[in-house]
């Protein structure tokens, strides 16, 4: 994991006592709600429908065991509802699809002791909101993954430090995000980004970046454009600075739906691209010295230095884990949650924050708790989270398989659902979020619930089901084998359902936006009709055949159908 310098420990530090003294002024009146606003947004805390939120960057995934502690501390002690209607709300916290934690009940006047709590761990909420970078994201996998071309996770730290607080990026004309992938598999979405970043290698060996502009879902679902088949990575921060640099000046900011770059790309095309190799190598050419801006090879050596594996972790004998336990539950779990590992004797396992009765995301403080135990008894205080909002133990000794099982699932970790249908995403929806048009949590619990059984979850295969309680699309309804949005029509509650769409994964195929079926579903019609839709995926699928690929074979028309009938016999009922 990347270890703060005295340099960056101070500068979180400093950044947390700005923020008291403008929280201070703020509650005594010299400072007004509107210029609060702006910097109460710039450290992550936001004002949703029933308190202030706070979202707390977690860069690139990474997550020690003491700052998940810290994270449960906070849970804990602040996120909490003494009084009033919600009284007994809060203690826990949320992982979203962007490798963040949100809490959503702490108050505002104990908000500097928060952001305080956190720099002591090498934490912050900085520009996890607002118009600006955001959170730098990449592949929960980083690192561990066999099939992985070069470690992202210095590449990513660098542009986490640089895009921290750029003058010139700090108000964008919308929101920015970048997710970079080093692996032959993307899983970091990256075509659904506002820059994705794909680390190769040329014939000679070199490492640089393939660079796509302009994806992300939102009312306008948009899958990213190349624009730069090979950048050097000495020049990526220089390239990407010419790509901001003409979104910041050629981006809408008159129309809110319209100000994303992707709006930009897809009206521009290719004018967009030659902008950008323009302004590239202005920028190389230019007074100040482009050169300049070129990431050194000491720093990247010392950012590397803190990529190394940890000191226990060589490579030993590799043996074959299900002789471990012959208990199903454990092979169960073993053929799910258990990853291959680049380090041979090695594993990384997922352990599921999946289970009925808790939203996708939600974690307790005991949970967190409990995790971090994990952490520190079987992969060297480290863990990841993951964009399917579970969290990753990435340096398992395969034999000690067995006991992280029996460990894992005494504390509700070890639901062996990893990919299934029971793994969905959601947003926090209309439950919490201002934005919202409906809720999504009531939906994700009802789908959890009727698919328990194991054998039937296990015979449906892998299947992401994607909520999303407004377009938005903080649940990625979008990239969803099956989506679902939730739409607001006259102040009452309904969904759209969207099938066939695509993360870019091996496993689903080029990245794709789902297409809706039919009109909006009812409250009381979603569960059944996404459950009619999977009884015509078991009735039409061709053997070893998957649910997107049976979506793409034989077309939406038979889904359609059958979902359809579900808003018929509702009626007739």
């Amino acid at each position: 994991m990347y270890k703060y310098t005295a340099f960056d420990r101070h500068f979180v530090h400093q950044r947390a006592a700005q923020y008291r003294d403008q929280l201070e002024r703020h509650l005594k009146g010299q400072l007004g709600t509107d210029e609060f606003r702006p910097l109460r947004l710039q450290n992550g805390w936001y004002v949703q429908r029933h308190a202030p939120m706070l979202r707390v960057a977690i860069p690139y995934g990474e997550l020690s065991s003491p700052q998940l502690r810290q994270l449960a501390k906070i849970a804990r002690e602040y996120d909490i509802v003494s009084e009033g209607p919600f009284k007994g709300q809060g203690g826990y916290g949320h992982f979203t699809t962007r490798q963040n934690l949100q809490y959503n009940w702490i108050p505002l006047d104990r908000s500097a002791e928060v952001m305080e709590l956190l720099a002591a761990v090498d934490m912050h909420g900085i520009q996890t909101s607002g118009n600006c970078i955001r959170n730098i994201t990449s592949d929960a996998f980083a690192g561990i993954a066999p099939d992985e071309i070069v470690d992202p996770r210095p590449y990513c730290e660098i542009l986490r430090q640089w895009s921290t607080l750029h003058p010139e990026f700090a108000h964008l004309p919308r929101k920015f995000k970048i997710a970079v992938s080093g692996a032959e598999e993307d899983r970091a979405a990256i075509l659904w980004h506002d820059i994705g970043l794909q680390l190769k290698k040329d014939v000679t060996g070199a490492v640089g970046f393939q660079v796509f502009v302009g994806g992300g879902m939102g009312r306008t679902p948009i899958i990213a454009t190349e624009v730069a088949a090979f950048v050097p990575w000495q020049q990526i921060l220089v390239f990407i600075e010419a790509i901001v640099r003409v979104y910041n000046l050629a981006g809408r900011r008159d129309n809110l739906y319209k100000a994303r770059i992707k709006i930009l790309v897809k009206a521009e095309g290719q004018k967009f691209v030659d902008a950008v190799n323009a302004e590239f190598k202005a920028i190389l050419a230019g007074d100040l010295g482009g050169h300049e801006q070129l990431i050194p090879e000491a720093e990247l050596a010392r950012v590397k230095a803190c990529f190394v594996d940890p000191s226990d972790v060589r490579a030993i004998p590799a043996i074959d884990p299900s002789r471990l336990s012959i208990e199903p539950a454990y092979q169960r779990w073993l053929a799910r949650n258990v990853h291959a590992h680049r380090v041979s004797g090695f594993r990384a396992v997922t352990l599921s924050l999946k289970r009925v009765g808790i939203a996708p995301g939600d974690t307790s403080a005991d949970v967190m708790d409990a995790a971090a135990a994990l952490a520190d008894r079987f992969s060297q205080g480290e863990l990841r989270v993951s964009h399917r909002q579970n969290l990753v133990l990435p340096w398992v000794r395969e034999a000690d398989l067995a006991k992280l099982f029996e460990a894992a699932r005494a504390a509700g970790f070890a639901t062996p659902n990893a990919g299934r249908l029971t793994d969905q995403i959601a947003c926090p929806g209309g439950d919490y979020c201002a934005l919202a048009n409906a809720r999504s949590l009531p939906l994700a619990a009802a789908i959890a619930e009727r698919y328990q059984d194991l054998d039937e979850l296990e015979d449906l295969g892998d299947i992401d089901l994607h909520i999303s309680g407004c377009i938005n699309s903080c649940g990625h309804h979008h990239s969803g084998h099956i989506g679902v949005l939730g739409v607001d029509k006259d102040g009452t509650e309904w969904y759209q359902l969207t099938l066939g769409g695509s993360d870019g994964s091996t496993l689903s195929g080029p990245a794709t936006a789902g297409k809706v079926i039919g009109p909006s579903f009812a409250a009381d019609e979603i569960a059944d009709a996404v459950e009619a839709v999977l009884e015509t995926y078991k009735a039409q699928r061709q053997a070893g055949e998957r649910f997107i690929e049976t979506v793409k074979r034989i077309g939406l028309d038979p889904f359609k159908t059958a979902a359809n009938a579900v808003r018929v016999a509702t009626a007739r009922a």
